[in-house]
């Protein structure tokens, strides 16, 4: 009798002493890592700490505080019982080592409703040595090698302040999500990374892209099948290779891009200013309803680019045209210098000529020897207004 009442007590103690702990982990609602161990590398508190926010009923908070810390491949994932936020002040790590990976990321989130992403702090891929061993560059068929975040399924979220850096891949990944808002983002890697676009979205609905700065090896922002209702504000780009709609019709069944609108945007030392780009002689598809407007460039290569013969790395057939049909599109007030003498080039499929395009105001000057600014145009009769100062099409 006296053992039973003995154990009883033992176990009493050790439930309180686990209700104490969770007591002192989680403080009004908020999930400190540093509580659940986490001090060098965070990957198991962290994983801990979202797992006990997540089941929280009411509103939660899980916090790396400043400091550099390790983390490796984590999901972090829903549904969650009430709105969560990941406040980041420190600096987070990726193990440097592209084996140390499974699948094509570094930080998921997934399925999750009102996630916010916050803090001062940086996901630092370490991408330099991935990058030095990369065939990406020639290889269309390039995979493998993890994205910084991916926000898979998110509804309702809000990514604010965070930087990510170096990523190997992809710096930002955002695939079916609905109502989904960037704002002071930052990514940065330098220009000769490869194939590190900032932030690529597909199959979303919703995205607000505010006030952020994006300097990369690739696509600034690249814009996938899919996508719908997507407002880009207020970005700095540079450097990089533009602000894109494709590639499209490399895959079958791609589904339609509307509503694309970039606007009030800088972009300087690119590749590429604004972009829509599919592959010719492959599959089907439709991007409509996509709007340029208020972008000022500097010294940037192909400002205005509609190119629907993309076939980067010579590794596609030319034979027959682009199946993808593209249709209200306007370029308005694109001012700036274009470091080519073809400041805008719209080369449109000849087996589904484009519909409904407009060029406005467009006062991009080229300084070089081969003379004033120059536009081309191919399978398509755009409707020109206002100042053009780019002349040919």
């Amino acid at each position: 009798m006296g053992l039973k009442v003995v154990s009883s007590a033992i176990i009493s103690f050790s439930l309180l002493l686990l209700l104490a702990s969770t007591a002192k982990a989680q403080s009004n609602g908020v999930f400190d890592v540093t509580k659940y161990g986490g001090k060098q590398d965070i990957t198991e508190a962290l994983t801990n700490a979202w797992k006990e926010a997540c089941a929280s009923t009411k509103p939660s908070k899980v916090r790396i505080p400043s400091g550099t810390y390790s983390l490796r491949q984590v999901t972090l994932a829903g549904p969650c019982e009430a709105a969560i936020e990941l406040q980041v002040d420190g600096i987070l790590k990726a193990p440097v080592n592209p084996d140390q990976f499974k699948g094509g990321h570094w930080v998921e989130f997934s399925h999750v409703d009102q996630l916010t992403l916050s803090g001062s702090g940086t996901f630092d891929g370490q991408g330099n040595v991935a990058w030095s061993k990369s065939t990406c560059s020639k290889n269309k068929n390039c995979e493998g090698l993890p994205m910084n975040i991916r926000f898979d399924f998110i509804t309702n979220g809000l990514v604010r302040d965070i930087t990510t850096l170096d990523s190997k891949n992809f710096h930002v990944n955002v695939l079916g999500c609905k109502n989904l808002t960037f704002q002071h983002f930052t990514v940065t890697a330098p220009g000769e990374s490869i194939n590190t676009d900032g932030i690529h979205i597909g199959r979303s609905t919703g995205i607000y892209i505010m006030d952020s700065k994006i300097g990369t090896g690739d696509d600034c922002i690249s814009v996938g099948d899919g996508t719908e209702d997507l407002h880009v504000t207020g970005v700095t780009c540079g450097p990089g290779h533009g602000i894109s709609v494709g590639s499209l019709g490399r895959y079958p069944n791609e589904k339609p891009v509307s509503g694309i609108f970039v606007k009030n945007c800088t972009i300087s030392n690119t590749a590429n200013g604004v972009r829509i780009k599919s592959w010719p002689d492959l599959y089907g598809g439709v991007a409509s309803n996509m709007h340029f407007e208020d972008i000022v460039m500097n010294n940037v290569q192909n400002p205005i680019v509609l190119d629907q013969v993309y076939c980067p790395w010579n590794q596609c057939s030319l034979k027959a045209p682009s199946k993808v049909k593209i249709s209200d599109v306007s370029f308005k007030n694109i001012r700036g210098t274009s470091a080519t003498p073809v400041a805008v080039k719209l080369a449109c499929s000849s087996g589904i000529p484009c519909e409904k395009v407009e060029l406005a105001d467009i006062k991009l000057v080229y300084s070089g020897p081969e003379g004033p600014a120059k536009s081309q145009c191919s399978n398509v009769k755009p409707k020109i207004s206002g100042i053009m100062s780019a002349s040919g099409c």
